[in-house]
């Protein structure tokens, strides 16, 4: 099955909107904490260590996007992702860096692919 420009024009729309939204770091920790339950704005400020309003900002953005939905039960508004491809990429994401990484047994990315050479000495430059 072959997929024409214009329909492959509009996926590349969507990843980008959702990889951009994945490229802020409070947003992406954000909804790395609701691929584990629904959350409230206090419970995602006190675990992020920033301040509600700006979570909310965070949040309104996430809903703006359609990637997460709120439900209220009283004074308390509980948020979730909505999005299944959203779901999808933090999966992945959560299961490469989100895990605990010795029951992995895998560096991290701040390890980055140049570890080994950090280990093993750096080259040396020399002048001519």
């Amino acid at each position: 099955m072959k997929i024409d420009l214009e329909s492959m024009q509009t996926a590349a729309d969507d990843a980008s909107e959702l990889l951009k939204a994945l490229a802020n770091r409070h947003r992406l920790l954000i909804l790395c904490q609701l691929i584990e339950s629904e959350k409230s704005v206090g419970q995602l400020a006190e675990f992020l260590g920033i301040r509600d309003s700006t979570v909310s900002q965070h949040l309104a953005l996430l809903r703006r996007d359609r990637l997460i939905a709120g439900r209220r039960d009283g004074q308390t508004i509980w948020y979730r992702i909505e999005s299944e491809p959203a779901r999808s990429v933090l999966s992945v994401l959560y299961k490469s860096f989100c895990e605990p990484r010795a029951a992995k047994g895998t560096a991290t990315l701040a390890d980055g692919p140049s570890a080994g050479n950090r280990a093993s000495g750096r080259r040396k430059v020399t002048q001519d």
